[in-house]
């Protein structure tokens, strides 16, 4: 299943399939170490739901909701399951 980062539940882990958005904003996204096929986990959201906290490469990062409406992402076990209904 593929959708982006602000629709991530609190808890799960996701993978990065694409950066949506142009030039300083993207660049700013990859500059802080999202970029394609990284495993992001997402740790807390805020009360309002603002800012997004996540685990990218072993470190906590805090994104705007705006920016992780950019990442688009595919929950690892929506692959799995379909994987499993096959056999």
């Amino acid at each position: 299943m593929v959708s982006n980062l602000k629709e991530v539940a609190i808890g799960s882990t996701c993978k990065v399939v694409k950066l949506h958005g142009e030039g300083a904003v993207k660049r700013r996204i990859m500059d802080m170490g999202i970029t394609k096929g990284v495993e992001v986990y997402v740790r807390k959201v805020a009360p309002l739901g603002d800012p997004i906290e996540v685990t990218v490469r072993g470190y906590e990062l805090s994104l705007r909701k705006a920016d992780a409406e950019m990442i688009e992402v595919e929950l690892p076990n929506a692959s799995e399951d379909t994987d499993g209904a096959a056999q």
